[in-house]
């Protein structure tokens, strides 16, 4: 079954608790299903993605591991080539640098080099993003990087339906799935106050087809593509700039790889303009690729220049003033959407 997050129904749940809700279900439902990492068990994550599942599955099915993101991810790529479907949680994105080899050359490539003969489904989640100066080696998101590199697929839910549908669609799919989770989305409450991180999510079993993007609010005079809290940001200054007469359409791409191309190009096709937001780097990432894909199919459906709002080539700042100048702030939104229609 296949939902989308306006089909959701009425009961409201943070993202954090609908994630741990898409776990559950599917561990009870697989026995193959375990959950490992750095404080998942007693802790429960340390942004509540696996609170409660200690307690109702045990430690033998939710393992908390020791700092050693090479062992336990090269263990869990193991353990899912024998059959058995691990949902792995490595604390940052930033981190994932210790275990790279783990990642691009292993789970990424083990069903490419066996001919296809061995599956790896894997699902390894972890925290993106900054606005919490965090620092340098704890704000970024990363995702361009991760979906650079062939053999993964790349999610990035942004409200609580999706989040609770792709765990599943990714928890199901026989690739190993990155699920990257944007700390603003997480719905905690000593986090920042982002009031659609509660939303409806159903109770029951459906998934979020990896690789569709949605449409969450249609308009005529520009497309503006983006994922993640960014999705969030282009809602608040959309909804301020129709004061304006602006008519902004708003695409959540919800995947990175697989990427929802057609959704993207008949948008665009439609306003004739596009903004790329993206909380990523701006070079060689995602902001060109999508930029790309407009001009190898058609360049006349831009009627502007596009435009992109994304982190300068600088590491994440620790200083508030200068980390809210690098991030795509509505401001910063707002100036290039004003600039792209004129």
């Amino acid at each position: 079954m296949a939902l989308t997050a306006t089909e959701a129904g009425t009961r409201k749940l943070s993202t954090a608790k609908a994630m741990v809700e898409g776990i559950a279900q599917e561990m009870e439902r697989d026995p193959s299903i375990f959950v490992m990492g750095e404080d998942v068990g007693a802790y429960g994550g340390i942004f509540s993605s696996t609170t409660g599942l200690l307690e109702r599955f045990g430690k033998d099915r939710v393992i908390d591991t020791p700092i050693s993101e090479t062992a336990f991810l090269g263990l869990a790529t193991g353990a899912a080539t024998e059959g058995m479907r691990p949902i792995v949680e490595l604390m940052f994105v930033d981190f994932f640098g210790v275990a790279m080899d783990q990642i691009y050359n292993h789970m990424a490539k083990i069903h490419f080099e066996s001919g296809g003969n061995v599956k790896v489904p894997l699902v390894l989640m972890t925290a993106v993003g900054g606005g919490y100066s965090d620092g340098a080696q704890h704000s970024q998101c990363l995702w361009g990087t991760f979906a650079h590199l062939p053999g993964m697929k790349v999610v990035v839910p942004s409200n609580p339906a999706d989040a609770k549908g792709l765990m599943i669609a990714a928890i199901r799919d026989d690739n190993p799935v990155i699920y990257m989770f944007h700390k603003g989305v997480m719905g905690l409450p000593w986090m920042a106050k982002n009031p659609r991180a509660i939303g409806t999510v159903p109770e029951g079993d459906y998934q979020v087809p990896i690789g569709s993007a949605s449409v969450v609010r249609a308009g005529k005079d520009v497309t503006i593509v983006t994922l993640s809290l960014s999705v969030h940001h282009c809602l608040d200054v959309a909804e301020e700039l129709a004061q304006e007469g602006i008519s902004c359409e708003v695409i959540d791409l919800r995947s990175l790889v697989p990427l929802d191309r057609r959704t993207v190009l008949e948008s665009v096709g439609k306003t004739g303009r596009m903004v790329v937001v993206d909380e990523d780097y701006q070079s060689f990432g995602l902001s060109g690729e999508l930029a790309a894909i407009v001009a190898e199919t058609d360049p006349g459906m831009l009627r502007r220049p596009l435009a992109r709002v994304a982190v300068p080539d600088v590491p994440i700042p620790y200083s508030r003033p200068l980390e809210q100048a690098v991030l795509p702030t509505h401001s910063r939104i707002a100036a290039a959407i004003r600039k792209t229609v004129a």
